[in-house]
């Protein structure tokens, strides 16, 4: 079988027993700490379920050789007594700032999508939505998927902490990505939980549900861990124990549209305004 090959199918399943991990956790919190009563089974979920697979797939072979040379190319112009000192950093700190600049670059990237037209009309499909819930956070166009994630991990390249690709040799940025993700189902879970403190540094549920408000503050909050950089650049929305009246954009599909159909056609709804 084809190396090609066999890493799709090793993909698959491990995106499959992710599911799986993920529903475990996700289902009953949803039902115990709710912000709006819903079914599980709702419209929708079939083709979230596809999008949740595809944008699993995609992205990841698309990435794996830019990724790739970005890194190789790091390692050929970074200074070898920097990469030697980036070596011999433990771990965890390693991690630390692999996850401060890639949430960076993706904060820039979650932006531009938001204000570029063309892009937007990509980034449109994941602000459909007008129920929240863990598996919302699936329902973007791949190439919304592909220039976010290569806007935070190429900067962890260009760092000289590695790619998630094939054979870059860190496990830095594949934990990274992976706590990336695990927290972006949390904030987009229909959960009615606060972090106290830890709100000062880390996303919640309610910050990034104000993100998928209907009204005006899409603009608003596009950190997906870190809202430190929301701060930083204005654009910080967190009302004090509110939650949004309402959730999803004008242009709405229908929910349980062929996956293939919203890939062809891009919402085609003009972005929000930036802040003020």
């Amino acid at each position: 079988m084809p190396p090609a090959l066999i890493h799709l199918v090793q993909t698959a399943a491990s995106l499959t027993l992710w599911l799986f991990l993920l529903a475990i956790i996700f289902v009953p919190l949803e039902w115990l700490f709710a912000v709006n009563r819903q079914s599980t089974l709702r419209a929708g979920l079939a083709a979230d379920l596809g999008y949740y697979f595809a944008n699993g797939l995609i992205p990841t072979f698309v990435l794996a050789f830019p990724l790739g040379i970005i890194a190789a190319t790091g390692r050929q112009l970074l200074p070898a007594g920097y990469q030697l000192w980036v070596i011999g950093l433990p771990i965890w700190l390693q991690i630390v700032a692999a996850l401060i600049i890639g949430e960076f670059g993706f904060y820039w990237g979650h932006r531009i999508m938001h204000r570029v037209p063309w892009l937007w009309k990509f980034h449109a499909t994941h602000h459909q939505p007008v129920r929240m819930d863990w598996l919302i956070n699936t329902r973007a166009h791949p190439i919304d998927i592909i220039f976010t994630r290569m806007s935070g991990l190429s900067l962890v390249a260009i760092a000289g902490l590695g790619s998630p690709g094939f054979g870059s040799g860190s496990l830095v940025p594949v934990i990274v990505l992976l706590i990336g993700t695990f927290w972006a189902f949390f904030i987009h879970a229909n959960l009615n939980v606060g972090l106290g403190w830890f709100e000062h540094i880390l996303s919640s549920p309610r910050f990034h549900h104000w993100h998928h408000s209907r009204d005006d503050h899409p603009n608003h909050n596009f950190a997906s861990v870190l809202p430190i950089y929301d701060r930083i650049f204005g654009t910080h929305y967190l009302p004090d124990k509110q939650w949004p009246p309402s959730y999803g954009i004008a242009a709405e599909n229908e929910p349980d549209a062929l996956i293939a159909a919203q890939y062809d056609r891009p919402v085609d709804e003009p972005p929000a305004r930036d802040p003020a």
